[in-house]
């Protein structure tokens, strides 16, 4: 049984929305973010990355300066709070691919026994920062990027709930086409409340550091105010759930920074005792699970897993079945989290990223088949963990077009 509520956002107005919306922080580097700012000023980035906005040091959390960006907006009169709490239903179109999804709240209580389905392991030092982040603004910027098995009945209310009405509407310089929609209906609103409490989960699919950090700081809140109740804004983390037929999964693919000593011959005779190697005129782009691209020496390989049939859901990926095969024995990468002779290149990039890596700071790529949500699913359903970088998903929702605060009057 999946808890939702609707909410009453923190928004900015909408002309200052297409100015406001950014990428996930995560996205960026601090170099990439300051470029970004300095195209657009209002960008939310100033406050999900305030490290951008800084030149030297800062004594104390650079999440005051984030708080100071955040406050100066609201001052600038760049944000509005909803009157009436809502589902706000997310578009997003880049002209080939349509991605909506649904704005809500959802309970902490169902992250922590395992409702909301998790599928990789967190690094607290990574959710160090966004606990503090959130701790100090009082307030949740990034949504959980969720998703669940389609349900009719979802999308039927969702569809009556938008029916008639006009989107908020703007246009990003990606070229991606953002809509949004606000249902405030109550009978929708109850309705759709009540569909989800019929389904069994809802699957992170990215963000797992940005819940584990509202989780903790859910916590915190409890330990230090009480439990509080239903309309308590702390017992709940900001989230975008999306139908899985939705989605678009991207590969993530890997780059080396080198061969271990090995000759690229020397290394294509050690894969072809797992994989059958054929050199290729151009990029390759795997077409199937248990087939791989090989960058190397300025020559593309495509390479095809011919050993024995792997029946465990987590070792038979493909990216299990290339570090089991390649990356540990070969190339000598043991823990692809913490190798710094690792990288990993989101499949939204292109192929060609991967030769321009090869060309400047790695010595061998690999490109992968995407992971399936229908994988994803099945290791979240028996408490598994996947691999690290196993999926790209693609289009991200923005940030900044939405915040949940969660101070104890803010409900």
């Amino acid at each position: 049984m999946v808890k939702i509520r609707a909410f009453r956002a923190i928004r900015p107005k909408a002309e200052y929305a297409r100015e406001v919306a950014a990428l996930p922080y995560d996205v960026y580097s601090t170099e990439e973010a300051r470029e970004e700012i300095g195209r657009h000023p209002l960008s939310f980035l100033q406050v999900d990355l305030p490290a951008a906005t800084i030149d030297g040091a800062v004594r104390g959390s650079v999440n005051a300066v984030a708080r100071e960006n955040y406050e100066k907006l609201k001052d600038d009169g760049i944000f509005y709070r909803e009157d009436d709490p809502g589902f706000y239903i997310y578009e997003l179109d880049d002209g080939e691919h349509v991605q909506r999804g649904m704005m809500c709240l959802v309970s902490v209580d169902d992250y922590e026994d395992d409702t909301v389905k998790k599928h990789e392991k967190t690094r607290r030092e990574k959710e160090e920062d966004r606990v503090d982040h959130i701790d100090t603004l009082d307030a949740q910027t990034g949504p959980i990027f969720l998703t669940y098995r389609d349900r009719a009945d979802i999308e039927e209310l969702i569809e009556r709930g938008i029916e008639g009405e006009e989107p908020l509407e703007f246009k990003t310089d990606d070229g991606m086409v953002h809509r949004v929609w606000t249902i405030r209906d109550e009978d929708i609103l109850d309705g759709l409340i009540a569909a989800f409490r019929d389904l069994d989960h809802l699957y992170i699919a990215d963000g797992h550091h940005r819940s584990a950090s509202a989780v903790r700081v859910s916590n915190m809140r409890r330990k230090t105010y009480g439990p509080g109740d239903d309309e308590t804004p702390y017992n709940y983390f900001m989230s975008i759930v999306y139908p899985s037929d939705e989605l678009k999964v991207y590969d993530y693919n890997r780059v080396v920074a080198d061969t271990r000593g090995l000759s690229a011959e020397e290394l294509v005779e050690k894969i072809e005792e797992t994989f059958d190697v054929k050199r290729e005129d151009g990029p390759v782009r795997p077409e199937k699970k248990g087939e791989f691209g090989m960058y190397l020496d300025d020559t593309w390989y495509r390479l095809t897993y011919r050993g024995e049939a792997i029946d465990d859901v987590i070792e038979g990926l493909d990216v299990s079945i290339l570090q089991n095969f390649i990356l540990a024995p070969i190339l000598g990468i043991g823990d692809p989290r913490e190798d710094a002779r690792i990288d990993f290149v989101g499949g939204v990039r292109g192929l060609e990223e991967l030769e321009r890596r090869v060309h400047t700071d790695m010595a061998v790529a690999f490109s992968m088949y995407p992971t399936s949500l229908d994988d994803l699913m099945a290791v979240a359903d028996q408490n598994k963990v996947m691999p690290p970088k196993s999926t790209w998903f693609e289009p991200k929702p923005r940030s900044g077009l939405f915040i949940h605060p969660i101070g104890r009057d803010d409900a």
